[in-house]
């Protein structure tokens, strides 16, 4: 006598093949939000590199072109050329007047701008002035942030000082150092020079050959 025989799976071979199937496509999805955040991390990191290089650009820019040009501000009271300060709780921490400044549309102003930098809520921000004196800053633009602290030094003949507003008779600095303490602990310690206070070092002057007078014989 013949029995009847159906081929298939049985209930425990389905229940394993779920099984296998379910860790798999948990190992995939954990994969892919591996990835996921890992590209997220890295585009912050790359963007925070492009905003430190940008910020060392435009301040690198400022400070070269710094001029001899005393201000007024809103309410009439006379500015030096050059105000710096040792921290980022002041406001602003640093102003100074630069050269340089395009005039494309060919608009009725100088071509020197008063520009100004400031720590507001952990944001490293750069405050430009439409006009010399007199006037209000325009909105800032962000440049770096995640900012704990920010320090300033001004370097002058050899000497470093937290401060500088020009009353030791010079009225640029031949250097700026500045530090910037992130959230995280990090810190980013950067110098720049300053275009007009920069003095090369003398050169020494080459002796000329001595003549010497050829006599009659």
């Amino acid at each position: 006598m013949n029995a009847s025989r159906e081929d298939g799976f049985t209930l425990v071979e389905v229940l394993v093949a779920l099984m296998i199937f379910g860790m798999i496509a948990a190992a995939g999805v954990a994969m892919l939000s591996f990835s996921v955040r890992a590209q997220g991390v890295t585009k912050a990191k790359l963007d925070d590199v492009a905003a430190l290089g940008r910020a060392a650009s435009i301040l690198s820019a400022d400070l070269a072109q710094a001029v001899d040009r005393p201000t007024r501000d809103e309410a009439g009271t006379r500015l030096p050329a050059f105000l710096g300060e040792a921290g980022g709780t002041a406001t602003p921490m640093l102003r100074v007047v630069r050269g340089g400044w395009g005039n494309l549309d060919g608009a009725g102003r100088p071509g020197v701008q008063k520009v100004a930098y400031r720590v507001a809520n952990g944001v490293l921000e750069r405050l430009a002035y439409p006009m010399l004196d007199g006037a209000a800053p325009l909105a800032p633009a962000a440049l770096v942030t995640g900012l704990a602290d920010a320090r300033l030094r001004y370097r002058y003949r050899g000497a470093w000082s937290d401060r500088w507003d020009g009353a030791n008779g010079a009225p640029l600095p031949s250097a700026v150092e500045l530090r910037l303490i992130r959230t995280d602990g990090r810190e980013h310690r950067q110098l720049f020079l300053v275009g007009s206070g920069y003095a090369p070092p003398p050169r020494t002057p080459t002796p000329t050959p001595t003549e010497t007078p050829v006599g009659r014989n």
